[in-house]
């Protein structure tokens, strides 16, 4: 039986939108959202990992679970181990689950499913997709790209993700979604690995695991949740979730 823990890691640091994890929709602050997304989930325990004393508070002051961690972090999933690390030292949660803090519009249904292909051991880390229905994100390299093998219906085990558009040729691309389920020690493994060469090339962190033969496989879902990083992204955000209050 699996055992995943939720971590959001959240930093201050946004060039473009300042102090983003605390902006302000509908009287909370997005990282509350996107904690209350990933508890909505139902699959596990849900904590934020932060180096912001002012995101510890805001999540405590809903009841929620944040830790402090370093403020010296190269990226979102050097934090996220070192938080699993202080809550669950033990190793009980043999699934961590990486769930972006600027994701407040996120279904909860998608989060959950990020974890069923780790029932099959010989996978070490699940990620999301869906296809590009808009022409003028298969050429933006702001728009990852995920390549993968289909498996199933659904779910590909990945081969490779790009900024470029790729692959070439007839049929869909899909658009790859950062979050993350890690078998746990999938993440010890891949938090020791160095920056990979492709990793730097690409400026793709997720690379590394591929590089290093680590098995990633693909979830497709319907769409890209709505990513906050500019003040109009997080207009859009509180239009999408007083839509949903009010359905």
């Amino acid at each position: 039986m699996s055992d995943p823990l939720i971590l959001i890691p959240a930093r201050m640091t946004a060039t473009r939108l300042p102090g983003k994890p605390l902006a302000d929709i509908h009287g909370e602050a997005m990282i509350v959202h996107v904690w209350r997304r990933a508890i909505e989930s139902g699959i596990g325990p849900v904590a934020v990992a932060t180096d912001e004393p002012l995101i510890v508070a805001a999540i405590e002051a809903v009841g929620g679970v944040a830790v402090l961690t370093r403020a010296d972090h190269p990226s979102g999933s050097d934090r996220i181990k070192e938080a699993a690390d202080l809550i669950d030292p033990e190793g009980r949660h043999d699934i961590i689950v990486n769930v972006q803090g600027d994701l407040p519009t996120i279904d909860p249904r998608v989060i959950a499913a990020s974890v069923g292909p780790l029932s099959d051991r010989t996978v070490d880390i699940v990620t999301l997709a869906a296809v590009i229905t808009r022409e003028e994100e298969k050429s933006e390299p702001s728009v990852v790209k995920a390549i993968g093998a289909e498996i199933s219906p659904g779910r590909m085990r990945a081969l490779y993700f790009t900024r470029a558009t790729a692959p070439s040729g007839d049929g869909p691309l899909y658009h790859h979604i950062g979050l993350y389920a890690y078998r746990r020690r999938a993440l010890d493994r891949f938090v020791a690995l160095p920056p990979s060469l492709l990793e730097k090339r690409e400026r793709l962190e997720q690379l590394r695991a591929v590089e290093d033969g680590m098995r990633i496989d693909i979830i497709l879902v319907d769409d890209v949740p709505l990513g906050v990083d500019t003040p109009h992204d997080l207009e859009r955000a509180r239009a999408v979730l007083k839509s949903r209050a009010g359905a």
